[in-house]
């Protein structure tokens, strides 16, 4: 759907310029937006490289271990289906840290790799459980505390104050986090 609505946007525009008459804005925007768009994913790359690498020198070191243990007590009251020790925790857990950095690509292999684990232990193949549609919520809502991903295209934009956006950053996450979670929490109740 999705798709459509680009092709439509982008189809109404070029014909608006040819009615127009300004053939040459389409040119350079194409020849433009390319240049641009490249120099965004250089801009990008530099700081999502950079907390990559520090995100797996903390998974190598075992620091994100220790974050996951330190936040699996409420994960385990997030995620009531699974076991305490089972390995989706760990991978729940490894996928919020990577989250609260603001980090989703980053955090991405690790949202794949909770699924998967999750799907292994799920009942019913062809249904997603409580557990899978638990952490979807979570994902969904942000969990973000540091955006660096939105920091750094601020930067790359020129920004007079990139980091400014941190506390409703917080706020944001922190309400859409908790509506998320107590309307998934009730949907499961009911439906029992």
């Amino acid at each position: 759907m999705v798709n459509i609505i680009w092709f439509l946007l982008i189809a109404i525009s070029i014909i608006y310029t040819l009615f127009s008459g300004n053939i040459s804005i389409i040119n350079d925007e194409i020849l433009l937006s390319g240049k641009a768009s490249f120099n965004l994913i250089i801009n990008m790359m530099e700081v999502t490289v950079l907390w990559m690498g520090i995100l797996k020198i903390a998974e190598n070191s075992g620091l994100l271990s220790k974050f996951a243990n330190l936040i699996k007590p409420l994960l385990s009251k997030l995620f009531p289906s699974i076991s305490y020790n089972h390995k989706s925790l760990d991978y729940i857990a490894s996928n919020v840290a990577a989250n609260m950095l603001g980090l989703g690509s980053a955090a991405t292999p690790f949202g794949l790799k909770a699924m998967k684990s999750l799907q292994e232990i799920n009942t019913d193949k062809n249904v997603a459980s409580d557990a899978m549609i638990t952490f979807l919520v979570l994902n969904t809502s942000g969990v973000t505390i540091i955006p660096t991903s939105v920091i750094a295209l601020r930067l790359a934009h020129h920004s007079a104050n990139p980091s400014e956006i941190i506390i409703t950053s917080i706020l944001a996450t922190i309400f859409s986090s908790i509506a998320g979670l107590t309307f998934d929490y009730f949907l499961r109740r009911k439906k029992r």
